[in-house]
């Protein structure tokens, strides 16, 4: 049975309002605003039962109370009126918000069309968007994000001291929004025109006064993995997603060079790889058939999270404000202090400049070689691990089996 009762609806009477019977449901109408109803089964929910453009009547759900307040449908029902009066559809708005993406399901689409696809980083796409995105963002449908809402995400992350962080969290998001509106999935894209923050070059590499230190350190780290994965970053100055991603079977010991089939470039990079740095590969070398030099547990098979282990470091040697990337621009930094030219340090850093792309193309890895082993020795002296060109070993000896 269907009760049809016409009340005023306040907190009082729809409180005492008594539950039906299981599987039965009742019907009160708003006297104070006509088109208002509220359905009563084992919860209570606003609702607007209308006929539109002369066709079926059309039931417009507002929301259950209490979540929302009496004067709340009140007014959602005179909007619902008045979008009725000018002829449109309020259900058939509401289905297609419905059907709407919410951000984490743009960001899916996002990550398995286009950043897997396109792009060796995407799983720094994925990591931003798990740290900084998805708990603001990811349940929101796209209409509902506004400007407002992407700008305090980026000044959250400026005010926790982090304003490179921000405005990469910025980048990828207008990214994502740029990507959807390339592929049809929506119009707008909010990220744009929202300031980035000032970005300073960084120069910091390790001083020749922090070198002793930092050996020191590195060695006493217990963790082999990380240990090597430092020494091998500093000593081929390649990017840090490279060398977590080193593959034995790219590695030459005869020529001493390490092939790099893509890097962030888009291009292939071919490392020189000095005594040192054979070294320490040789010494981690075993017999089985590991894919990767640093293997992991992870998904991917090898080391993908290095930071705890790179911050035991730092403690360790007493060294502030040194990152892992300032180890490419360390060996870079060095290389400079012996006397190697821009072109060579580009070469060896894989530096992607269209004033010197013609001049690298013209090098080949001799001088190179030549220029990475002379700042590596550098580096070693002024560490005090030697006083000549001898090859130092960095790591225990590890017998093959």
């Amino acid at each position: 049975m269907i009760i049809d009762n016409r009340i005023n609806f306040t907190k009082a009477i729809i409180d005492a309002l008594p539950i039906p019977e299981s599987g039965k449901r009742d019907i009160y109408h708003d006297t104070k605003i006509p088109g208002l109803q509220l359905r009563v089964t084992g919860v209570k929910t606003f609702f607007v039962n209308r006929r539109i453009k002369g066709g079926d009547p059309e039931r417009i759900t507002l929301g259950r109370y209490p979540e929302i307040t009496i004067e709340q449908a009140r007014r959602k029902t005179m909007e619902v009126l008045h979008d009725i009066a000018e002829g449109k559809n309020p259900a058939e708005i509401k289905r297609g918000k419905k059907a709407e993406l919410t951000f984490g399901n743009l960001f899916s689409e996002y990550l398995e069309r286009h950043s897997k696809l396109n792009k060796r980083t995407w799983r720094e796409d994925e990591s931003k968007y798990k740290t900084y995105l998805e708990r603001p963002l990811g349940k929101k449908k796209l209409s509902a994000i506004d400007r407002r809402d992407i700008a305090l995400i980026h000044s959250g992350i400026t005010k926790d001291g982090h304003d490179i962080t921000a405005n990469r969290v910025l980048a990828l998001t207008s990214s994502i929004f740029g990507w959807a509106k390339s592929a049809g999935l929506w119009e707008e894209n909010p990220a744009i025109g929202i300031k980035r923050n000032k970005e300073k070059s960084r120069d910091r590499f390790i001083q020749g006064d922090e070198l002793p230190r930092f050996f020191q350190a590195v060695a006493k780290e217990e963790n082999e993995t990380i240990r090597d994965y430092v020494l091998i970053s500093l000593l081929t100055g390649a990017r840090r997603s490279n060398v977590l991603a080193m593959r034995w079977h790219d590695i030459n010991f005869e020529r001493a060079e390490w092939r790099i089939e893509e890097t962030k470039n888009g291009t292939p990079q071919t490392i020189t790889l000095s005594p040192e740095a054979i070294e320490v590969l040789r010494n981690r070398r075993s017999s089985d058939k590991a894919e990767y030099v640093f293997s992991g547990s992870g998904k991917s098979g090898h080391l993908e999270e290095p930071k705890k282990g790179w911050k035991r470091i730092l403690e360790s040697a007493g060294i502030e404000d040194l990152r892992i990337h300032d180890l490419r621009r360390t060996l870079g930094s060095w290389q400079a202090k012996t006397g190697a030219s821009l072109a060579i340090i580009g070469k060896s850093l894989n530096h992607k400049n269209q004033n010197t792309t013609a001049i690298y193309a013209r090098l080949d890895l001799d001088p190179v070689r030549d220029s990475v082993n002379t700042a590596t020795n550098a580096m070693m002296v002024a560490a005090g691990l030697k006083d000549s060109a001898e090859i130092v070993k960095l790591t225990k000896q590890k017998s093959l089996k």
